[in-house]
């Protein structure tokens, strides 16, 4: 069920037990781009990311042009993971992405369809090397890769657009749980049936935790789904399933936040799924409601400072989950 009525303003978040080891990052496309970032800027305090047809940390440098061509396409070139390697390394000397050693044991799920149109298999390539070399100088974590018969959407049961076609909603029906499989990637395996969801899909003010003078480029409310064991005081884990392009609840409703598949496994591995929401603009110029992994909220986007991170750990910290 969805709590409080569409024309009433939404609660902040509430404040929840939450496990500390519990607590992951996943999303698709420009979700899966945002996702890692979130990672690596906090990977001593979460336990890993399932990234669905996303590329490389840093691959944009800021640039849109970089964005729409190397780090979506691989045209003119494929992103180079030694290059981007460096980066992480010098970022988490200076503080601003976490410690190396964070990411030590993590749990890192790639998932990429083989007739995705939209992001090469190159640009995962490249995501997949990055997270491989930055493993091996930590110490190992674990990494899996897995692929299948799908376009550029997040793989369902039977929910969403055309498997191979894709388009709005951007979740493909193609009988393959891949936010099932991602949650067991991360939270351990689980012989229970996730057969529907049967706790509460709540609506919560985001602009409640905007950094000071700060604007996020976020819509006014999010999404927050909540098992009935987490509500009533169960320590719980958290994941936090950033949406694609165009796959926010302005552009396609509640199709992702209901649909994608999160819901009914987080019910089974006991974990709340946080639903942060993009808005769409054209100053800056980002109308499709995309995450900001090319520099529209500034500088320092892809980093700990970044608006959109700060505006997270704010978030996290409301829920019982901070990241600092």
């Amino acid at each position: 069920m969805l709590t409080g009525c569409a024309d009433e303003a939404p609660p902040p978040l509430p404040e929840l037990v939450i496990d500390p080891d519990r607590v992951a990052v996943a999303g698709l496309s420009s979700g899966a781009y945002m996702a890692t970032q979130v990672h690596l800027a906090w990977s001593d305090r979460l336990r890993g990311a399932a990234l669905v047809a996303g590329g490389p940390y840093g691959c944009a440098g800021g640039s849109l042009k970089t964005a729409l061509g190397p780090c979506i396409t691989a045209d003119p070139v494929a992103p180079d993971p030694g290059r981007l390697v460096a980066t992480v390394r010098e970022r988490a000397g200076n503080g601003d992405l976490a410690p190396l050693s964070g990411l030590a044991g993590d749990r890192i799920w790639l998932l990429h369809g083989e007739h995705d149109g939209v992001v090469s298999k190159a640009v995962v390539d490249a995501a997949e090397a990055v997270y491989r070399e930055l493993g091996d100088e930590a110490g190992g974590l674990v990494l899996s890769r897995h692929g299948g018969e799908f376009g550029h959407v997040l793989p369902t049961l039977d929910a969403g657009a055309d498997c191979i076609e894709g388009g709005t909603p951007h979740l493909g029906r193609c009988g393959h749980d891949a936010a099932g499989e991602a949650m067991h990637a991360l939270y351990g395996p689980s012989t229970n049936v996730a057969a529907e969801a049967g706790g509460e899909l709540r609506r919560f003010d985001q602009d409640a935790y905007l950094p000071e003078g700060g604007d996020a480029q976020l819509a006014a409310e999010g999404y927050l789904y909540v098992p009935a064991a987490c509500a009533a005081g169960q320590a719980c884990g958290v994941l936090v399933a950033f949406h694609g392009c165009e796959q926010n609840a302005d552009k396609v409703g509640e199709a992702f936040v209901r649909d994608a598949g999160f819901n009914r496994w987080a019910d089974v591995h006991g974990v709340v799924v946080l639903y942060p929401q993009a808005r769409s603009s054209y100053l800056p110029l980002n109308p499709k409601a995309c995450w900001d992994w090319w520099g529209y909220t500034g500088p320092d986007y892809d980093t700990r400072r970044g608006v959109q991170l700060r505006w997270l750990a704010a978030a996290m910290a409301a829920l019982g989950a901070p990241l600092q």
